[in-house]
Formats: structure tokens, sequence, C-alpha cells
């Protein structure tokens, strides 16, 4: 597959590049895919809830009335979960939702959503992006010169972490930066618009042509 190389004019260089069949041709699995996002999403959650149970409420634990003789069920402690202000039954403990995924899974899972965005055309290729200063302003430009501010998600991929670019675009709803390194499934499948830099497509065939 080849892809024409734009500069951030949005001008059409002449010049085009060719994409590794090894990284962006291969046949999406669907599945790996699934497993990896939910991992990602998994992370995400903080697993702090907490429910006190019939030992942690306050409360009296004198029991309320005789055991026999009153007509109702018998009733011990206030605490118990079958009275208002009670402990709850079950509840929620503190855990950690994460779960192990093998590296190969994982690797196989990227290169699916790489190759997933390559067929549905959703991979564009600019020169490197500098900005001599953090300005919204300028990295704004480049989008519209590349029609990509359109409102659509665009994750823009560089070589490198350059400061003043990611500090222009931080403020710019629906656009992040991040290099090959950091990508991961769901950020992949969760973009209408890959924009690569030179420099990010080469860092990104150098990373997955000598993974494992």
């Amino acid at each position: 597959m080849e892809l024409a190389v734009f500069n951030i004019k949005g001008e059409d260089t002449g010049r085009k590049v060719t994409l590794s069949d090894a990284i962006f041709g291969l046949e999406p699995n669907e599945h790996v895919m699934y497993l990896d996002v939910k991992q990602y999403l998994a992370n995400q959650r903080q697993g702090t809830h907490k429910s006190k149970q019939r030992n942690e409420v306050h409360g009296t634990t004198k029991k309320l009335k005789k055991q026999k003789g009153t007509g109702g069920a018998r009733a011990g402690s206030m605490k118990s979960p079958v009275f208002i202000g009670g402990g709850r039954v079950f509840g929620p403990e503190p855990r950690d939702y994460g779960f192990k995924l093998n590296k190969k899974t994982k690797r196989l899972a990227r290169l699916s959503a790489l190759s997933t965005l390559a067929q549905d055309g959703k991979i564009a290729l600019v020169e490197n992006i500098s900005l001599s200063a953090p300005k919204t302003k300028d990295f704004l430009s480049i989008l519209s010169g590349l029609k990509l501010n359109n409102g659509k998600k665009t994750l823009l991929v560089t070589g490198e972490i350059d400061k003043n670019v990611v500090l222009s675009a931080r403020n710019i709803q629906r656009v992040s930066v991040a290099t090959p390194v950091a990508l991961n499934t769901h950020d992949l499948l969760n973009t209408d618009t890959l924009l690569l830099s030179e420099d990010g497509l080469k860092s990104l065939e150098q990373l997955y042509s000598t993974a494992e």
C-alpha cells in the first residue's frame, strides 16, 4: 500500500511511501484486538469501591427484642443487613481488575489495529512537524491544511516526544499525540484518522521489525 506524503500546509509533495505489509497488511484478528482493548479498559478501573459489612457499620450489638413471643421474626443486632443502616451482604470490595495478556498477543492486536486502519483508508502521512513554540493556533493551521479540523478524532504519531507539539495539541478536542512506543489498540481503534509523521512511520516500522 502506498501513501502520498503531504507537507504541513496540506500540499502533496509528490513523494510516495510504501507501507510495510508486515505491519499494515495483516489480516486483522478481531479477537486479540478485543482482548487488548478489554485489558486496557480494565487497567483504567480504580477498583476502590467498598461497602461496609455488618462488622464495620456503627451501631449497638445488643439484642433488639426477646427471642420468642413477639409474633415477629427473630432479630439480633441492629447491624444485621435486614435493617436500615445495617451492613451490606456480599458488598463490593477493593480489587484489581487487571489481567495478564501475553506480549505476542498484544503485539498482534496492535498490528491488527494498524492493518484495520490501513484497510479503511484512515491513515495519512505528513512531513515531520516541528513548532518553534507551543502555539495551539499554529497546530490548528496545520490540521486545517491537512483538512483534519472537521471535529473528528485525530491521532498524531511522531518519532519522538516534541514538547512544543504536545503542548500545542493538548487543548484541542479529539486530537492526541503519541509516539509508537505509547500506542495501544484502544487508541488506534478509537481514532478517525491516524496521522503519521515520516519519523513516526520510521520509528513504528523499526519498533515492530525488532519486536519478537
